[in-house]
């Protein structure tokens, strides 16, 4: 059985905005970004994410994730916060729940935040183009 993460009105697995310095932002577009910094400007959220992304299988399950300084049942509601959010999904196999990361969620970050003087116009395009 699989969870299915959250539907965020107008997200979509790729990057779903132009990087900031490159154009405005629609009201829809900052909603859904404030919506994942939200998510990520909790320390501990931060460090689950980060555990995920860094797993040496692209996923992990919780019970690889959970020493983070806080009980189970925080971490869980971490997790969920971080699954609304759109930037983890999440699998249930047997007891255990596993996590990776929404697809090309990290690299639409990425191109979002991209200082385009500093890594080129033409870069920061193929980096869109690939996530």
């Amino acid at each position: 059985m699989t969870e299915s993460t959250p539907h965020i009105p107008g997200a979509t697995p790729t990057a779903c905005c132009p990087p900031i310095v490159t154009a405005a932002l629609s009201e829809g577009d900052a909603e859904i970004m404030a919506a994942m910094f939200k998510a990520l400007s909790d320390p501990v959220r931060l460090r689950l994410l980060s555990r995920v992304a860094s797993h040496p299988n692209g996923e992990a399950c919780v019970c690889d994730i959970a020493d983070v300084g806080v009980s189970q049942p925080t971490v869980s509601h971490h997790l969920k916060k971080l699954r609304e959010a759109g930037l983890l999904t999440s699998e249930r196999r047997g007891t255990w729940v596993y996590y990776r990361p929404a697809p090309g969620v990290l690299a639409s970050l990425g191109v979002f935040l991209a200082d385009t003087e500093k890594a080129g116009k033409e870069e920061v395009a193929l980096a869109a183009r690939a996530s």
